[in-house]
């Protein structure tokens, strides 16, 4: 446990709960019934048949400690909980359901059949049910990737025909269903839309948070919490930043990690925030000078509440 100071008071506690050695962890989710965070390794940004580790989900009970991992077929971008138990979640083969127990996926639709260097990237599910999810060059060249909604019928759209980025990220709707935020990477920009909940529809999409004068660092993975305010990952830059509803930062957090990938609330009354991280992009002198790259940590003592993470389906 590491403790953090300013001016002789404590700021926020931050604990390793396991160096579990993430080639790229990602989509940490918060399971209130049995005590535990899961999250996703993709091991590598894209497939990798030279790498022995296979990408796999993992979990945490908060409670005994117990540790677990499922090995995964394919890399899996994101995931939401079922309402009828289960997960949903995209990847490599576009949608798929994910059964833990048997380590399968199956697919339910592919979005961009024949685009070899595309996957499913960061995803989060609504209050409405739909799963929303946004693609990836995996190549991190061309902007060629969309932001589609899956709905709970297992019909599928493209959200705004218009809008292409290299790498979706930093997904999260805000506490009164108005506003869904999302991360373009590459772009150095947090973006808001407008949210039409009851019809699962975008519009007014603008600027909301520039990272332009953070590189190298990135926007990541994203959450919320009961103020309205929008949290996440500043990847390569050590830091989670929380930012207002209008845009203007709030506070940061220094990490004793450099690559912070994605975040979530949870634990009790959900006061404590999750943080996955990755071993991909470092060097051995960053490796040498972080010592715990790929681990999962959980930070204390923010002040703050998250909220539960919507289920996917009717």
């Amino acid at each position: 446990m590491r403790t953090f100071h300013i001016g002789g008071f404590t700021v926020v506690e931050i604990e390793c709960l396991w160096e579990c050695n993430d080639g790229l962890g990602e989509t940490p989710i918060w399971s209130a019934e049995d005590k535990s965070i899961y999250w996703a390794d993709h091991v590598n940004p894209e497939p990798d048949p030279t790498d022995a580790r296979p990408p796999s989900i993992r979990s945490f009970n908060i409670e005994t400690g117990e540790r677990k991992t499922w090995e995964m077929p394919e890399q899996i971008g994101s995931f939401g909980f079922r309402r009828g138990g289960g997960m949903i979640g995209g990847g490599c083969s576009g949608f798929f359901a994910i059964d833990l127990e048997n380590r399968r996926v199956d697919t339910i639709v592919n979005p961009e059949p024949g685009r070899p260097h595309s996957r499913l990237n960061d995803g989060k599910v609504d209050r409405y049910g739909r799963f929303w999810c946004g693609s990836m060059d995996v190549r991190f060249k061309d902007k060629s990737s969309y932001l589609y909604c899956l709905e709970p019928d297992l019909t599928y759209r493209k959200a705004d025909k218009d809008f292409r980025f290299v790498v979706a990220n930093g997904i999260a709707f805000d506490p009164e269903d108005t506003r869904m935020y999302f991360g373009d990477t590459f772009g150095h920009m947090v973006y808001v839309f407008d949210l039409d909940i009851s019809d699962g529809r975008i519009s007014n999409r603008r600027p909301f948070f520039s990272i332009e004068d953070r590189q190298p660092g990135i926007v990541d993975g994203a959450t919320v919490d009961t103020e309205g305010f929008y949290w996440f990952a500043l990847n390569l830059g050590g830091k989670i930043l929380r930012v207002d509803p209008k845009g203007r930062l709030d506070r940061e957090i220094d990490l004793p990690i450099r690559s912070p990938t994605c975040i979530a609330f949870g634990g009790n009354n959900y006061e404590t925030l999750f943080v996955t991280s990755q071993q991909s992009f470092l060097t051995k002198e960053e490796l040498a000078r972080h010592p715990q790259p790929g681990c999962i940590l959980a930070v204390h003592g923010l002040g703050v509440q998250g909220l539960p993470e919507p289920k996917f389906g009717s």
